[in-house]
């Protein structure tokens, strides 16, 4: 009977042990990562403004990118079904703690798009949504990215209008929400050849930039209004914030400006050289320099949507890596790392504060894979230390018991 209990305290143990493994790393461990994470606080009173006016609205809105679903082609199935786990507890987690009232993903959300079959798209989207399921209080908004529709060469009407439709965005787009203008750019579009697709971009970025600055003469009362001014859209003004993706290579601030842009490609830089912190590009390939309207957008296009533009925020994704940069010693841009553990060990994400006039940021960052991995091979040496000395137990017991049989023939 010790014998039989010692072995059921043994299974226990090991059942044990490996459900509190997995219960931990497939479920818990997201929430004392996120809930550490908090929204930057800023001021709602109205600057400069008597106390008795209504406090300033405060946008807050999670940013991520670079999901890179993996598809039919390239994607083994236990790596799919690793990658998607992760990132959906992780989002449904953040989602659960944090409650944003906008998240902006920056392109690239396939890693297959600009190949997929209409029955391969259409699997990626079905799982895309389940991923990314949120509250009907939250928008997400969703822009293009390489992967998404190809390079610039690959990229087609087709592919781009596919993806259009399925998110509902264009490749330029201004969404305002709170008083905050948010410039969505699909910049694999910026190739700046003439092609039939770049021309409609920079039409639309043209006209955009219009309505803004038709919108700053309006705001200033004793300027006069252009004649050009007619037909724009009034927008609250606020320099933009902008958002854009851009094409994959092989590889907590306060402004009180009010402009923020969001492309999938950064802006022209020439390398991620002066790029620090735990979730940079790593220091031996800091130096490397990036290839433009491959890496980084073209030094042309980075100009042309700096000037027509004068963002206070630049949020782009593509690189895979977090990089501070200030363009001109005035536009800062963030480069915002891959949000799957396929692209880094250590994937995050922003939270943002806007205003009308101002934001703050702070990251927010998940667990390591490393440390998901240090823990299943911590549970997993732990049953197997036990499987051995249990053996061992066995062996000697067995041992034991033939020695006194032995003792007992021989006595006979």
């Amino acid at each position: 009977m010790p014998g039989l209990n010692g072995k059921w305290s043994s299974l226990i143990f090991v059942v044990w042990t490996v459900s509190c493994a997995f219960i931990f790393c497939e479920y818990l461990i997201y929430y004392p990562a996120i809930f550490q994470c908090a929204w930057p606080e800023m001021d709602r009173a109205p600057s400069g403004e008597s106390r008795d006016r209504e406090p300033v609205p405060i946008l807050r809105a999670l940013i991520l990118s670079d999901t890179h679903l993996l598809g039919a082609i390239r994607g083994h199935w236990f790596d799919k079904l690793r990658r998607e786990w992760q990132m959906e507890r992780a989002f449904q987690t953040a989602m659960w703690l944090l409650r944003p009232e906008v998240v902006f993903i920056l392109g690239d959300i396939f890693d297959e798009g600009k190949w997929s079959s209409t029955k391969n798209w259409d699997d990626d989207v079905r799982r895309f949504h389940k991923m990314f399921r949120h509250p009907r209080d939250t928008e997400l908004i969703v822009l293009v990215g390489n992967h998404d529709v190809g390079f610039h060469s690959e990229m087609n009407w087709y592919k781009l209008q596919r993806f259009e439709k399925v998110f509902n965005v264009t490749s330029a787009r201004m969404v305002t929400r709170k008083g905050v203008n948010f410039l969505l750019v699909n910049s694999v579009a910026l190739h700046g050849d003439g092609c039939p697709i770049c021309q409609t971009v920079e039409s639309e970025l043209l006209r955009l930039s219009q309505d803004l600055n038709c919108s700053l003469q309006q705001s200033m009362q004793a300027a006069p209004m252009a004649e050009d001014c007619s037909d724009a859209r009034w927008l609250p003004f606020s320099r933009p914030v902008i958002l854009q993706v851009g094409q994959q290579g092989c590889r907590g601030q306060r402004r009180e400006l009010a402009h923020l842009r969001v492309p999938h490609y950064p802006l022209y830089r020439v390398s991620d050289a002066t790029c620090t912190g735990q979730d940079a590009t790593p220091p031996e390939h800091r130096h490397l320099l990036f290839k433009e309207q491959y890496d980084v957008l073209s030094q042309e296009a980075s100009r042309k949507l700096l000037w027509w533009f004068q963002p206070r925020l630049i949020l782009s994704g593509h690189t895979h890596s977090a990089c501070e940069f200030l363009h001109a010693n005035k536009y800062p841009e963030i480069s915002v790392p891959s949000f799957s553990w396929r692209n880094r060990n250590n994937p995050s994400f922003i939270l943002g504060s806007f205003s009308s006039a101002s934001y703050m940021l702070s990251k927010c960052f998940l667990p390591e894979e490393s440390t998901v991995i240090t823990i299943y091979c911590s549970a997993g040496a732990a049953v197997l230390l036990l499987l051995l000395l249990l053996h061992l137990h066995t062996v000697r017991c067995t041992l034991q018991l033939a020695g006194c049989l032995l003792a007992k023939h021989k006595t006979v």
